[in-house]
């Protein structure tokens, strides 16, 4: 694979309790604690319409995920065959870009920064926040 000329700058960090990988949920609804996403100062403008309440999707750099692999046993179950990693949630694959869904429970504006609390989110803690997208529903604009 050649490495591409795109740079990924976060826009923030999670702050978790969840720290050991092997410990951490699969997904976020099968257990995770609650989760501060950390923003840096400048893109505070942009999460200004964030609502207590709201589902938004995050996107995440998955960073102590191994790029080299291709195919795992879903969810580590050798029982499993193995697949693709375009066909599953594996962590470990060569852009490893995260999605989460998650729901905001608290926002909270300072004059460092913006902190947004959120139930469901299974990343590690220091993970590398990429991007926040409202989830839409049929039919809305944004």
């Amino acid at each position: 694979m050649n490495d591409s000329p795109y740079v990924l700058r976060p826009i923030g960090r999670v702050e978790s309790p969840l720290t050991d990988r092997e410990s951490a949920p699969k997904q976020g609804d099968e257990g995770a604690p609650e989760a501060w996403l950390v923003f840096e100062p400048g893109v505070s403008e942009g999460l200004r319409d964030l609502r207590t309440g709201e589902e938004v999707m995050v996107l995440t750099w998955l960073d102590r995920a191994s790029r080299e692999v291709l195919a795992v046993h879903p969810r580590g179950d050798v029982t499993r065959p193995v697949t693709g990693v375009f066909s599953t949630r594996s962590p470990d694959r060569p852009k490893p870009i995260g999605l989460h869904r998650v729901t905001l429970v608290a926002v909270d504006v300072t004059k460092v920064g913006t902190r947004v609390r959120v139930q469901n989110l299974e990343a590690l803690d220091g993970t590398p926040v990429l991007d926040v997208k409202p989830v839409l529903d049929p039919g809305a604009e944004r």
